[in-house]
């Protein structure tokens, strides 16, 4: 599913330079829900942001689906993130006008599906993630753990392939903390897809069916 060819990204603050990945090679098959362990600084964000296409790599290659990414431009990787990923952030990033409901069926409605099936799809996902109750309260009406599993799934709802979380239990508590991951873990396969959770949370860890650990940019 994903594929890191020897990839490394550096970044410069002033004289600086940063590396935040080293020579960096990995495959994560389908279907797998992956771990990404590390302290702040190791490298986990960037390869999440890498892997979605919201930063390239300064050498290596990214392989999505047996498709080199080298030379994908802005448009492929706006369609890529469209209909094929689905990312939750530690920020929970909704819209703060819509409703539950209608935050949830944005990425449906990007994608040009009818108003009739997403109801019906988003409804669903509602009640996959415990928001039945809350489906037309705004996020400024809602609790943390709420907004997130509101924001898990509007990362699911349209079925990507691949599913990027960076640090989704962050902002909450342990208990709500535990519940995000136990929802990413059964809509994962639930729907068979490939989930890269990026935490400092051996509890979430734990769920997942593989454990990579990055230390300065490169795997422990």
């Amino acid at each position: 599913m994903v594929t890191f060819q020897r990839v490394s990204k550096e970044y410069r603050r002033g004289e600086t330079k940063i590396l935040a990945l080293r020579d960096l090679s990995i495959h994560i098959g389908k279907g797998e829900f992956c771990a990404l362990l590390g302290a702040s600084g190791s490298g986990k964000s960037t390869f999440l942001h890498l892997t979605a296409g919201l930063d390239v790599p300064s050498s290596g290659d990214i392989v999505l689906e047996g498709r080199s990414t080298q030379c994908f431009g802005d448009k492929e990787w706006t369609t890529i993130r469209r209909k094929c990923v689905g990312m939750v952030f530690q920020a929970f990033h909704l819209v703060p006008g819509l409703t539950a409901r209608d935050n949830i069926a944005l990425p449906l409605l990007l994608k040009g599906q009818s108003t009739h099936t997403t109801q019906q799809v988003v409804t669903e996902m509602l009640a996959l993630v415990g928001m039945t109750h809350r489906a037309h309260h705004r996020p400024d009406q809602l609790s943390g753990g709420e907004q997130q599993r509101v924001a898990i799934a509007r990362a699911f709802v349209h079925h990507p392939r691949l599913i990027l979380a960076d640090e989704p239990t962050g902002n909450l508590d342990s208990r709500n903390g535990a519940d995000v991951v136990e929802i990413l873990h059964r809509c994962a396969h639930q729907f068979g897809q490939t989930v890269i959770v990026a935490t400092h949370s051996q509890t979430a860890a734990l769920k997942a069916d593989r454990q990579l650990t990055l230390h300065d940019g490169q795997l422990r």
